[in-house]
């Protein structure tokens, strides 16, 4: 079993809290986006831990996955595409840095992680083994 630990999010949208419940919206429906998280599915077989992120967009050059002491960290970063002369009238795609730290639960062999990026997702395949070393985390 795996336990994620979540990242900090403002979720006080200033004075109109109180005005979406009034219409009947959860009071964190229209957040102040300064910080986001990306989606996140956590597996696990007899044989491994499998984490999936949604990172449409991330140019994984630039984003550090790493596994130290039985944590998986996902760091990166989401630009939002403009063109010269464009007038933004709606907006509801997520941008900025963002920070994944998923707590795993058993020993990971990290000499044999793998990761892959693929159609905007990132697999991370963590095989389960007696003992945990810290490892720098590639993508393929």
């Amino acid at each position: 079993m795996t336990r994620m630990l979540m990242p900090t999010i403002d979720t006080d949208f200033r004075p109109w809290r109180g005005l979406w419940s009034d219409w009947g919206f959860p009071a964190n429906y229209f957040v102040e986006c300064r910080d986001w998280a990306p989606a996140t599915d956590i597996a696990e077989t007899d044989a491994y831990f499998m984490v999936t992120m949604e990172l449409p967009g991330i140019d994984m050059t630039k984003t550090d996955i790493s596994f130290n002491d039985g944590i998986l960290t996902v760091k990166g970063e989401k630009h939002k595409e403009t063109s010269e002369g464009e007038c933004c009238q709606c907006s509801e795609r997520y941008e900025g840095s963002f920070t994944r730290a998923i707590e795993v639960s058993g020993r990971v062999r990290s000499d044999k992680i793998d990761a892959t990026y693929r159609d905007g997702v990132l697999k991370v395949t963590l095989p389960k083994s007696e003992e945990s070393v810290p490892k720098k985390i590639e993508v393929h």
